[in-house]
């Protein structure tokens, strides 16, 4: 068989299951997700082992570390996993809910119906945690999903549908409502982009150019983010116990996420009493700090390298932090206006009305105060989990849990109303 024709099978399959999720009860949804969690626990050995492979085989092409980073699975990123299709199981199922039903000056009640997508695609880059997050998600909103993860981590998906397969089966589903494309030929996502007859909704994950690719080719809509350029502005009036502990977090807890911190901005008046000390601890762990003039002039006897105008558009993904200081919230805001990608964006102050400034005219997804960026996430947001993270308008923004990955269609009910 060849790849078009294997892809065309897989859409098939995705698109009959799709009907039968659709009028899945929630009760046997939350049996899947209960089932896959304690199947996935049970399988640990497996899963470790399948991983292990792909982190050898990704060392031996020379994977970069944050890339080996997002691909490694542990007990406890295991564990997450399951405590995310667990969390799954206790919210509640978007499906079917009628909302604003009013009656019409005609007699007849008009509402709202919530119903799942259909079928989702879902291409991914080195997470193998991604498997069981976007396939529980779309399993709870009622949509089947096709899951076409890098090659890199392909044995360590393939354990983990192994997993979610086995759930299905136990609730009398069909294992298509989740499909893991098998292989690694890359013309596999050009047919995917192009299978608008079965797949309704695309959603990528992963670096800058398969995003870009994904939203130039796919025939149907895409829900996504280019990239995380995320941003902390500590304000004059802001806590500096805070804003440390903020500021270090956001940054060292993990480097390669699309939440971490890439950019600290810092009130020129505040910085001589914060920064200094700040500077050597992200020194201390093993970050590269990248200053703006000011900043190399206020920390001269420390290793600051001179920031580059590409440095405040670059998403690191790495122990690497660019710093500049600004005259106030205005310049902070227009820093981030400028620079940013409408992912994630924070500020540190104790002064409300800067705080409400901040929320209000930060144009990104999501928007904090005294608060590290880290938490911009599904699981953080009690959603669950997310499939993504999406910093477009429309459909949806913000990290993409059960709503996001459902529609809504009008009902009308009459009793033999005719219009006249």
């Amino acid at each position: 068989m060849d790849i078009q024709e294997y892809m065309q099978q897989v859409g098939k399959n995705a698109k009959a299951s799709a009907k039968v999720l659709a009028r899945a009860p929630t009760a046997t949804k939350n049996r899947v997700l209960l089932s896959t969690a304690e199947i996935l626990e049970q399988s640990q050995s497996e899963l470790l082992a399948a991983n292990a492979k792909d982190l050898e085989e990704g060392q031996q092409i020379g994977l970069d570390s944050a890339m080996l980073d997002r691909l490694a699975l542990n007990p406890d990123r295991i564990s997450l996993m399951c405590e995310g299709l667990r969390q799954m199981a206790t919210l509640p199922d978007p499906i079917g809910q009628i909302t604003d039903l009013a009656y019409r000056p005609s007699g007849i009640q008009v509402g709202r119906m919530r119903v799942p997508l259909g079928v989702i695609g879902i291409i991914y880059e080195s997470r193998p945690n991604v498997t069981a997050d976007a396939a529980g998600l779309c399993l709870k909103s009622g949509n089947a999903s096709i899951l076409r993860g890098g090659s890199e981590s392909l044995r360590s998906n393939q354990a983990i549908a192994i997993c979610i397969q086995k759930g299905l089966a136990m609730a009398n589903l069909p294992t298509t409502a989740v499909q893991i494309v098998e292989t690694t030929d890359r013309a596999a996502v050009g047919e995917l982009l192009r299978m608008s007859q079965y797949v309704d909704v695309l959603i990528p994950r992963g670096g800058k150019s398969l995003v870009e690719r994904v939203s130039k080719e796919a025939k149907m809509p895409v829900i996504k983010h280019l990239h995380g350029i995320c941003h902390l502005y500590i304000d004059e009036s802001a806590n500096l116990e805070k804003a440390i502990r903020v500021a270090l977090n956001a940054k060292t807890q993990r480097y390669g996420a699309c939440n971490t911190l890439e950019t600290l901005l810092i009130a020129e008046i505040i910085a001589p009493k914060i920064l200094p000390d700040l500077a050597r601890m992200y020194l201390e762990k093993g970050v590269e700090l990248r200053g703006c003039p000011m900043t190399r002039a206020l920390l001269t006897s420390l290793p600051i390298v001179d920031a580059t105008p590409e440095d405040w558009d670059t998403e690191y993904l790495a122990p690497i932090l660019s710093i500049r200081l600004v005259a106030d919230l205005d310049a902070a805001m227009e820093h981030i206006s400028t620079h940013g990608s409408a992912h994630t964006d924070a500020i540190c102050t104790e002064d409300w009305n800067k705080a409400r400034r901040f929320l209000t005219e930060v144009d990104s997804s999501s928007v904090m105060v005294n608060a590290s960026t880290r938490f911009s996430d599904g699981f953080e947001y009690g959603l669950g989990a997310e499939i993504g993270i999406s910093t477009d308008k429309f459909h949806a923004r913000g990290p993409v849990g059960l709503e996001g990955l459902t529609s809504q269609k009008f009902v009308v009910l009459g009793d033999g109303h005719i219009r006249t």
